[in-house]
């Protein structure tokens, strides 16, 4: 593994456990030691995406999984990932999903399974 490799791999994982914080590329290049300029360069030829499109998707899918696990409203969550506005985070989420998140949630809401009355007869009791 080269250097710069290793750098792109800490990098996002200091990403991933700070996607609820504002993510700026100018903070970051600061945090890996290299350019703005140089750093998304190398990310891109590691990665294969630019470095903010990495950031704005992995917002988006933690987003959708409190949406699919959670009863938080959808502004907060938006908030929680550095959306200002409702607007501005319905927008980047339904381009994304290609679904409102009200109606993503109703799509892919995790169930909780109750077993009914017929099932919960243990025949051990």
């Amino acid at each position: 593994m080269f250097i710069s490799e290793a750098v792109i791999a800490v990098i996002i994982d200091w990403i991933d456990n700070n996607l609820h914080k504002p993510l700026r590329i100018e903070q970051i290049a600061r945090y890996s030691g290299y350019s703005k300029w140089y750093l998304q360069r190398l990310f891109l030829q590691y990665r294969g995406e630019s470095l903010g499109r990495y950031i704005r998707n992995k917002k988006l899918d933690s987003a959708a999984r409190d949406l699919r696990e959670t009863d938080e409203n959808i502004y907060s969550i938006g908030l929680r990932y550095g959306y200002d506005s409702q607007q501005t985070f319905t927008r980047l989420f339904t381009r994304h999903f290609h679904l409102p998140p009200g109606e993503y949630r109703k799509k892919n809401k995790t169930a909780c399974y109750v077993p009914d009355k017929a099932e919960s007869k243990s025949p051990f009791r």
